[in-house]
């Protein structure tokens, strides 16, 4: 296996990735680090140990598509091969071949799961044993794709609150809650909260029916435009004059 490690400015100067906390960029470079030569790395503790992070950065990492999680454990650098291209004198194929047959490339070299390996994805975390993490990740880009372009970049704590809420609530009433607090110009995540505790005993179309804009009788009506007669424009104008004087 090479000992040697090289990273792209095309993930590593993107927006996406200068947005991640310090930690969840440091995790990323330990974990590149200790890769093998197909970009597998199984020693996640010790490269959150390196990189002082928490399982809050290694959810990031996976939610903003840095890295790919299996079910077994392991990781893979989603651009490794962006990152890494090795002679084939020095590459030693991977060890992890179950996960490695799981995954494509993109034209772009980017690995992605193939469509019979999507669920294994974000399983399990170190030290980890509940359900939370196990959501569909496409269930929940949606939600925070429209998070972040009207609230800011969400930081783990909020990523993870975000995913709570979708648990509990589920996807349709969150997106309703955040567009309802950007409709009026409230923009926390408390607020968003508040709003679906106020739902959470009722159904999408009671609440649909709640939120319909009622449009007043008056709207429906003509309004007919009154002439001015001479005799007003007169009294106008003297009025006016009076007034000037």
């Amino acid at each position: 296996m090479a000992e040697r490690r090289m990273f792209t400015k095309k993930v590593t100067d993107s927006d996406s990735f200068i947005e991640l906390p310090s930690s969840a960029q440091a995790l990323y470079f330990h974990l590149n680090q200790g890769a093998d030569d197909d970009g597998f790395n199984n020693q996640i503790q010790n490269a959150m140990f390196k990189a002082h992070a928490t399982t809050d950065d290694l959810k990031v990492l996976m939610m903003k598509n840095f890295i790919i999680r299996f079910e077994s454990g392991v990781i893979v650098i989603k651009h490794w091969r962006l990152h890494n291209t090795l002679r084939k004198d020095r590459y030693t194929p991977t060890s992890f071949q179950e996960e490695f047959k799981l995954l494509g490339i993109k034209d772009n070299g980017s690995y992605t799961l193939e469509t019979n390996g999507c669920q294994l994805v974000a399983k399990r975390l170190p030290q980890d044993s509940i359900g939370k993490d196990s959501i569909g990740k496409d269930s929940i880009d949606d939600v925070i794709a429209i998070y972040e372009e009207n609230f800011g970049t969400l930081s783990p704590t909020t990523t993870e609150m975000i995913i709570s809420l979708e648990e509990v609530y589920g996807k349709e009433k969150v997106l309703m809650a955040i567009k309802k607090s950007i409709e009026r110009n409230v923009k926390n995540l408390s607020y968003v909260k508040g709003i679906l505790k106020q739902w959470k005993d009722k159904t999408i179309d009671e609440i649909n029916s709640e939120t319909k804009e009622v449009k007043p009788n008056w709207m429906d009506n003509d309004i007919k435009k009154e002439e001015v007669t001479e005799e007003e424009k007169e009294e106008l104008e003297g009025l006016l004059k009076d007034f000037k004087e």
